[in-house]
């Protein structure tokens, strides 16, 4: 029997799905974004881009509720996050940390399914419909055949796409993504960043991630949001933000862009 707590979403659909009012973010004395406003609406892709210790990781567990801001506001579909509950929270956002730990030994299955949790009332097990969300999510990632896998047995990179399989099967409206190409092969960076794309598509879906590479940024985003780590950042389009000047200055090293089959790509110089 699934729960009967309310919808976490309703009403306007199109209405955004995340603000931030003035928000200040940062660690004791260090301030990593000051007085943020920004809207993200459903099927849209910010890039979260800045050198090592700029503050994005600690900006995206802000904005996932679980660090509370220095100042200012973080709205869910209109509202704050004291205005859910866990499990409501959980049904509208979904968050891939950096690092996955498993202290326990689980199966493949058994862990995508723990992305089907939120939508249990509390003491119901997994239905057939669960199962079969969770083997389509494991399916995407191309770790279909590998269910009864103990988790300590995968790769890092098999973890990783665990892991995105786990966030897919929790189906949530906004994805907030720490670094989703750890450990992943080319080919799976594209793969498993196509994903996210197709959830904002089709599902509408609005996706947040952290990146390193600029050019995947270029490729899967339509915003960009530039942290220097000195409390000041840049937001804008992907047009606007990832330029040749502004990427220099963000990553402290000159860069020059090229394009390729319509593709853009930035080379150190």
């Amino acid at each position: 029997m699934k729960t009967m707590e309310s919808s976490p979403l309703s009403g306007d659909k199109h209405a955004p799905i995340l603000q931030l009012r003035r928000l200040s973010v940062g660690i004791g004395e260090r301030r990593f974004c000051r007085d943020l406003d920004l809207t993200l609406r459903p099927g849209e892709r910010l890039a979260i881009l800045g050198r090592n210790g700029t503050g994005k990781s600690t900006l995206l567990s802000v904005l996932t509720g679980l660090r509370a801001p220095l100042t200012g506001e973080v709205h869910l579909a209109g509202r704050p996050y004291a205005a859910f509950s866990a499990r409501q929270a959980a049904q509208l956002r979904g968050w891939l940390p950096q690092a996955q730990r498993d202290a326990f030994a689980s199966t493949v299955l058994e862990t995508a399914l723990i992305g089907r949790h939120p939508h249990l009332d509390r003491w119901n097990w997994e239905t057939e419909d669960d199962v079969r969300i969770a083997r389509t999510a494991l399916t995407a990632v191309g770790l279909d055949g590998m269910e009864r896998r103990d988790v300590q047995t995968l790769s890092g990179g098999e973890r990783q796409r665990l892991a995105v399989a786990t966030l897919l099967a929790q189906s949530p409206r906004l994805f907030f993504l720490d670094e989703p190409s750890t450990y992943l092969d080319l080919k799976h960076q594209i793969a498993v960043l196509e994903i996210f794309a197709r959830e904002a598509r089709e599902r509408q879906a609005a996706v947040v991630m952290v990146l390193h590479e600029p050019a995947l940024a270029a490729r899967f985003c339509d915003r960009a949001l530039l942290m220097y780590g000195d409390g000041c950042v840049d937001t804008g389009s992907i047009a606007e933000m990832l330029t040749a000047e502004r990427l220099s200055a963000l990553f402290e090293y000159p860069l020059a862009r090229t394009e390729c089959g319509g593709y853009a790509g930035f080379i150190a110089q």
